[in-house]
This record gives structure tokens, sequence and C-alpha cells, in this order.
């Protein structure tokens, strides 16, 4: 007879992975003269208990059952190791249970109180050494689970072999599995109150299986070795608001086709790309982790790990890292607002509505099918905040585009009338989301000076890009949502029409310095049956390119940073399918290489002319000119980078008509360069202009001292730098 045996109702609860508190049954418990050892090993034939020293059988333990619960006693008191028979393969190793609490009494406070911003470094598997062992540290967070096993592939997916201690206060259960190594695949068993669940992912996993495959990786400790100090002390200098901002968005897994879905071609081929074409940021729709290829990365559910489909989590630094070396930002869209319903991610995680609403009318996105983040749980903002901040620092990402900030903002956000929760003011403000907006954006300004945080937000909430401390939400910029619409709605009319739509062009100016802008051409454009940009402009072939080469040049001469989607840049003529991504072979043709060339031109322009740039934020740096000749849809205004000093002139001409002898008011006298024209013959225009300059007299005219005659190209954007 076995010495101080658990009780048969304890013995039973093992077996049937049902117990609580699984610590306080298996591995080493004092009794008197030794240690009782019980462990549960199903197939095991024989298990012993060895000297770690010189190997030396120091107690056989008995099989008490069926199921696999076996027990003994060793004495003296001492160190071992179990070895195992089973079905005739012989193993030794560490007793999982024979380690210490895992997480220390900070970790445990910090994550109670919701304020552990270092998460992704305490919760989910990190191989490490404990008591001199190496092994994995498994920590998750399920607060109302009965019981929490790891299960792998190093247990045969067996939940009853590796059930975790739950730490009392956060309800984070934890386990050390002695001699796993990196690359070992994992996920939970949960045993909620109505039963088992579905296996869970890791929702703290840097690295996750790609698809079709939905387990968890360890990911291997070994740190990157970046080389991109130089341009982490200067960043924040190329992301201020008198900095030229030019982003190329990217979606990594289509921008070279499928073939090319990988890191280590994007180093080769996009960075140089990119360079060579002037953007000065990249930005890269989610990177995280997505079980369905088809939302883009907008329904992810790895919050720490990048998506595996692409390569490594290793690779996506050494992109980033080689983008810093290059002199390009690296701006990566983030999802805090939902998450997809697959059942092995967050929905019901521990039985319960844990990261979502349980109400669907607070808690279901019935745009996307998606689940919304309860933003009134400190563990959920803690959980998203550390996302956010995982990729800004151990990526070194230079920014955080947030995606569906508008979904976040209210609560009636695509609903009809009954179908959602006012606030406790009876209000349709989401009070939770905007103090989360408010603190995520604080601590990111703390604890990452230098990144930028831009919002997707597109209505007029005002203070987007405010400071939190003076009321706004706190980011650096916001899309500008409005001018997109009102912009493409215009150029997508035939000429004779635009007169009845000029303010369409305008009203933008009306609002533009109100918040610190970026003017977004972005895939949503170019999806959903919208079509490409190039085939929603009017008329013919060479009228289609035209607009679309004016339109840009408007765009890069209006104030507020610029986005360009891929594909965009040489006027791709079908709308992007994220299956084979840009149309590439179109480049073989004159016309879409001329719009190629005017995007790159029009970068180094942006960048080159500080009135261009300096003043994107800035009321003082733009002036209307001709704002209302409405039956001719010209358009002129001045640019500076000082007050009183304009510099630029641009004029805008949105009919196929060349205009002679069109005069315009500039503030003195003097030669004007044409320093850029869309109808230019290299950008497939044409070449109708001014022979490179025209000489202000002092005819006063618009309100200004001197004045200018030009001649207008047809669909046509001119840019005249000024000698004063």
């Amino acid at each position: 007879m076995i010495d101080d045996l658990p009780a048969q109702s304890d013995i039973l609860a093992i077996a049937r992975a049902e117990h609580g508190d699984p610590f306080s049954i298996l591995g080493p418990h004092h009794v008197p003269g030794g240690l009782a050892v019980n462990c549960f090993i199903p197939d095991a034939i024989t298990v012993e208990l060895l000297s770690p020293q010189n190997g030396q059988v120091l107690a056989s333990l008995d099989r008490i059952d069926a199921d696999g619960f076996w027990s003994g006693t060793l004495r003296p008191a001492q160190p071992y190791l179990l070895r195992v028979n089973s079905n005739g393969s012989i193993w030794e190793t560490e007793d999982p249970y024979g380690f210490p609490l895992l997480l220390g009494d900070l970790d445990i406070y910090l994550i109670a109180e919701g304020r552990h911003y270092e998460l992704g470094s305490c919760l989910g598997a990190h191989a490490m050494t404990v008591d001199g062992v190496a092994g994995v540290r498994f920590t998750v967070w399920a607060p109302n689970a009965r019981r929490v096993s790891v299960v792998g592939s190093f247990n045969n997916w067996d939940g009853r072999r590796h059930p975790m201690r739950k730490r009392v206060g956060p309800g984070v259960w934890e386990i050390f599995v002695p001699r796993l190594l990196p690359g070992t695949l994992y996920k939970y068993e949960i045993l909620g109150a109505h039963g088992v669940l579905p296996w869970k992912a890791d929702p703290l996993a840097w690295q996750a299986e790609g698809a079709p495959g939905t387990a968890s990786i360890v990911a291997d400790p070994q740190p990157f070795a970046w080389h991109d100090q130089e341009w982490l002390g200067i960043r924040g200098a190329r992301q201020a608001p008198d900095a030229p901002i030019s982003i190329y968005e990217v979606h990594a897994g289509s921008w070279h086709g499928p073939d090319g879905a990988h890191w280590p071609h994007l180093v080769e081929y996009l960075i140089p790309y990119v360079k060579k074409l002037g953007f000065t940021h990249l930005e890269l729709m989610p990177v995280m982790s997505h079980p369905f290829g088809g939302s883009w990365g907008y329904q992810p559910l790895g919050q720490f790990a990048p998506q595996a489909n692409w390569g490594t989590p290793a690779e996506l630094a050494q992109f980033i890292d080689r983008a810093h070396q290059a002199g390009l930002g690296v701006i990566l869209d983030w999802v805090p607002a939902h998450f997809p319903t697959d059942t092995h991610g967050l929905v019901q995680f521990d039985g319960t509505a844990l990261y979502e609403h349980t109400d669907p009318k607070e808690g279901y996105h019935p745009d996307w099918n998606t689940l919304i983040a309860n933003l009134s749980r400190n563990e959920v903002k803690n959980f998203l905040i550390s996302s956010a901040l995982f990729w800004l620092e151990h990526y070194h990402a230079d920014g955080l585009r947030v995606d569906a900030v508008a979904s976040m903002l209210y609560r009636d956000y695509s609903r009809n009338a009954g179908e959602w929760v006012p606030n406790i003011y009876g209000g349709r403000e989401n009070l939770e989301a905007v103090e989360f907006l408010r603190e995520f954006t604080g601590i990111v300004r703390e604890r990452v000076p230098g990144a930028t945080l831009i919002a997707e937000e597109s209505t007029s909430w005002p203070g987007v890009s405010r400071p939190a401390e003076h009321g706004g939400l706190g980011f650096h910029y916001k899309w500008n949502m409005g001018w997109m619409n009102d912009t493409l709605r215009y150029m997508s009319k035939r000429p004779e029409w635009r007169p009845f739509h000029h303010h369409d062009m305008s009203f933008g100016l009306i609002y533009a310095f109100s918040e610190h802008f970026v003017l977004p051409l972005s895939h949503d454009e170019v999806v959903h049956g919208k079509g490409s940009l190039l085939s929603r402009m009017p008329g013919d072939d060479w009228q289609r390119f035209a607009n679309l080469r004016a339109y840009y040049g408007f765009m890069w001469t209006h104030p507020g940073k610029k986005l360009l989607f891929m594909g965009n840049e040489f006027a791709q003529s079908n709308e992007w399918d994220s299956h084979w991504g840009p149309q590439w072979w179109l480049l073989e043709y004159a016309p879409h290489q001329g719009v190629q060339r005017l995007v790159g031109d029009l970068n180094r322009i942006y960048i080159a002319e500080p009135a261009l740039h300096r003043t994107d934020c800035a009321h003082w740096g733009f002036h209307w000119v001709v704002l209302d000749d409405r039956a001719q849809s010209v358009f002129a205004f001045l640019r500076f980078s000082h007050p009183g000093d304009a510099e630029l002139l641009v004029v805008c001409n949105f009919t196929p008509v060349p205009r002679g002898d069109y005069v315009v008011g500039v503030p003195g006298v003097g030669v004007w360069e044409e320093i850029l024209n869309t109808d230019a013959a290299i950008y497939g225009g044409s070449n109708i202009g001014n022979v490179g300059m025209v000489i202000a007299s002092d005819t006063p005219s618009h309100g200004q001292p001197a004045s200018v005659t030009i001649t207008l190209p047809p669909l046509a954007t001119v840019v005249f730098r000024g000698s004063n």
C-alpha cells in the first residue's frame, strides 16, 4: 500500500481533466521523511525517479488506476528526474509540477490592475531557463475557466497531461514544461462552466501557424540584431507635422503576386522600388496573424504574432530593419476595434464573453460579422495597448494606423434604432472607447517618442489629432476621408458637369487645418466594385490618364500628408485583386510609365519644396487665388513655407480645353519657373506649357499686387516656383 495517496475524488478529477488545482495533487509533496510524488502519464508502462547527478534509480512509481495516475514515495527528499517507458520509447524529463511559481508578485499585481504594458513578455509561451532547466513557460488569462491545460505534439494533444496552475487574483494560469524547444506547436484546452471548449490559440503568442493551420508556435527567443539606431534617432523629425510624409500603402501578400509574398522577397524588391519612387514611408496592411486571407488582415486573431504565410518573425524584423537603413519609415495597420468569431480565437475564450461584450447590441459588428472588444474591461484595454507597444518596441515599427476608429467612437455605428445601447448619459458616444483611445495614445507618446499614430476616422469627431490633455484623442494624424470622397466624386464627373460640383474640390480647405490630415487614396477606393482610380476617370483613354495625372498633381500640392495604394502609382486599370496583386505588365505601355514617372517626380518635388510640406498643417501656408472660375473648372492657389513669403503657385485646369493667356494674380513681379506640368510629354501628355517659365508683371489681379499670364494645358496641374 502506498503512503499519502491523494483522495480518490482528486485522482478521478485529474484523470477526467476536471481538477481546478492540479499542482495540489501532481508533482512532489513533502511527507514525513521524504517526498510523495504523483504524476499522470496515461501511456506509460513504467515510471521511475532518477538522480539528476548520476542517473541512478531512486524509486519507482506505482500505477494507481487504469487511466494513468502514478504515485510513489521518495526517501529522503531530494531532486529527481522522471524516466518514462512509454510503449518502448524511453524519455527523461524534470517534473513540470516540481517548479515554483513563475510570475512574480509585481506581474500579478499589474495584470490584475490592467496596467501591465509588457504583457507580451509576461503572458504567452516563452522559452527560458528556470532553476537551471531549459523549457517553455506558458501563461494565459482565463479567469472564469474551471481548468486550463496546454496541449501539443509533446503530450499527444492530451489535455489531461499538462493542466496548469491558476494564480488567484488576475485569473492567469501558468506552467513550465521542461525541455521543450522553440518551434513547438501548442494550444490551450479550456474547461468552461459548460464543458470543454474548442482548443484555443494563444492570444499572446509571438508566432502562429500559417493558414489553414491554427496552432500557436513557441517563438525563438533569440533577439534580432538591429542596425537602425541612426534612423530611430531622426524618425521623430521625419514624422513631424512640418516634414514631408508620402506613404505607399502595401498588401504584403499580393504586392508582387502570390509567389512574392515573402519578407525576404519584399526586402529585395519592394524597398528599392518604394525608395526609387521617392516615397518616405511604407504602410503595411495588417501583418498580424489572421485566419482568413480575404480579410486582408483586418480581422486579426494574433495581436502579437505576424502572419505566418509571409515569413518568420525574424524575417519581418529584417524587412523593417532594411527599410530603416534605406531611410523609409514603416507604418503598420492595427485593428483594436473587433475580432473574428473563429472558434480557436478570442470568442468565449474561457467559456464566457471575456474579450467581447455579452450583449450583441454592444458586442457584434453587423458589417463585418465580428465581435467588438469590450473596452470597459481593464484587462482587455491592457491586452490591446500591450499589443500596440509590442509592434512599436519589439518590431521597431514607426507608427500605427488605427483602423475603424469611427466604429469605436459611436455605439450606433451601422445600427438602426433599437439595435444599440446608449451610454450612461443616454448618448451615442462610446465613452469607454474614448477613454481607451486617450489612454492608448498617451502611453505610446510617453513610451515610444518619435512614433506616429494615425486614425482612420471618417466622421467629424473633433480633436482626433489633438493631444488628450487638450481634450483630443491624442493621434498625430487623421485620414481625411471627406477630402477623398469629395475630390473623387468631382473627378469622376465628365468635364461638362464639373462646374456644378466645383465646391467638391474646394470644400476641404474649409476644415483642412482643423486636424493634422493625411490625404488617402487607399485600398478602400479600389475594391468592392469601385474599380480602379483610372477606371473612374471620364473620357477616352488619353483623357482618363490626363485626369488622373491632374488629380495627382492637385493632391500632392494640396495641404496634407499623402497616401497612395499600390498599383495606383502606375494607373492600374483593374480593381485590385488580393489573389493576384497589381497589374505590373501594364508598365510595358507608355501611358502607365508616364503616371509612374509623375508620381516619382511629385514625391521629389514634395520633399524638395518646403512650401509643399512645411505648412501641411498650418493655415497660413495656403491661399486661394482663383477659387470662383466655375465655368472653366480652373483652380489656383499659393503655397508658403514662411508667413507672407509665397513660394509656389499651383494652377489646375480640369477641362480638356487648353487655355491661353490665362491671368493669375501673384504676390510679386519676377520670374516664376514652371517646375512641374502634368501634361508634359514625359508623363504622356500633350506637352502644352510655358516653355519653362512665366514673368510676372506689376498688374494687380485676384487681390494680388502682380500677375502672370500663363498657358493652361488641358486636364493638367502646373506648378510654378517664384523668384521673389
